[in-house]
């Protein structure tokens, strides 16, 4: 009978053993390549990292882990990602995670419930990660997070108060504020709202900061329709809001609404901003780009995700509840808001 070939097993993947060889060091030496220690001399940290590329050497995560305890992982749970702001903390938190050294894997939440957030935080759990971020801005989400117990650390990165230990957030009165005064500024007497769903603490908190502005001046605001961050949920509101005479200015709680009362207003035959102005919120990247362009306020995002996992190293690094200023947004001032009519 003829003797069958062997068939080669799958190919090795290349070793710390097979770098240092190529290398011409030690296996410690690249070790302290891989954990950036500052003894290795320059060109023998070239040489090293020559050899990885060489090679295509990857590091095994799984060994590394059970040599230090740490996975150089970080979970992140959110909801909405196909809106604009929760998809920018998103890649925020990722992109300065990253920089950080540590990978984040992010669990976004089909539905917010108290089922689903326990099933988010398990399964990131079950992939050892050292610290969780939350950015799930529902009243009753981030009272549920509040509420449980971990043994590692979670931060809170929207729906949060100033000072607030453990929570990173943009300062959402504040830019409402920021809106609503530049409008009044303009000689608007009283702005009309369109809100976000209030079950949104964001939503809320824009909200109370559009009325204050109007009550620092003692004067009555316009009316307020509710929206559901949709651009069909403001087409809706630009509709009713558009029939009255009386609305010079509309203050928008997001960018995506107020594409949608812009498309309202000029079905009604006002003009934007000889007879209305309209501010947004967000400052989405084709804000520039509406007609009119739109002013609008943006919130930071990218520095919102460095200073969520700021807070997660701090805590990482044995900190007791970390805390941080909220950040302010910025006005940014386009054509869609200008002085009011005659």
């Amino acid at each position: 009978m003829a003797q069958q070939p062997l068939r080669a097993g799958p190919a090795r993947n290349p070793s710390m053993a097979d770098v240092a060889q190529r290398a011409g060091v030690s296996h410690q030496t690249v070790s302290r390549v891989l954990n950036d220690s500052p003894l290795v001399k320059p060109d023998t940290r070239e040489r090293v990292l020559a050899a990885i590329r060489e090679l295509g050497y990857r590091r095994n995560n799984a060994a590394r882990m059970l040599a230090t305890n740490r996975s150089g992982r970080i979970g992140m749970v959110s909801a909405h990602l196909a809106l604009h702001g929760p998809s920018m903390i998103a890649t925020a938190v990722q992109g300065a995670g990253h920089e950080a050294g540590y990978q984040v894997s992010v669990i976004g939440l089909l539905e917010i419930s108290e089922e689903s957030l326990r099933d988010a935080v398990d399964r990131l759990l079950d992939q050892a990660v050292e610290a969780i971020v939350v950015a799930v801005a529902h009243r009753d989400a981030v009272h549920l997070v509040r509420g449980l117990s971990l043994p590692i650390p979670v931060v809170v990165a929207q729906g949060v108060t100033d000072g607030e230990p453990m929570a990173a957030g943009i300062d959402q009165h504040a830019g409402a504020l920021l809106a609503t005064e530049h409008l009044l500024d303009l000689g608007h007497r009283g702005v009309a709202h369109v809100s976000g769903p209030l079950d949104w603490i964001e939503a809320t908190q824009r909200r109370l900061g559009w009325r204050h502005a109007h009550d620092h001046r003692d004067l009555l605001p316009g009316p307020e329709v509710e929206g559901d961050w949709s651009a069909a949920s403001g087409y809706d509101a630009g509709l009713r809001i558009g029939h009255s005479d009386d609305v010079t200015a509309v203050f928008v709680a997001n960018d995506t609404m107020a594409l949608g009362v812009l498309k309202a207003l000029h079905e009604c035959g006002r003009r934007v901003p000889d007879d209305v102005s309209v501010v947004g919120f967000d400052n989405v990247s084709e804000a520039a780009f509406y007609w009119p362009a739109l002013t609008t306020v943006d919130q930071q995002f990218s520095e919102l995700g460095r200073l969520a996992v700021d807070l997660t190293m701090q805590a990482l690094e044995g900190e007791d509840a970390p805390a941080a200023t909220l950040l302010r947004p910025e006005l940014v001032v386009r054509a869609s808001s200008g002085p009011p009519p005659g």
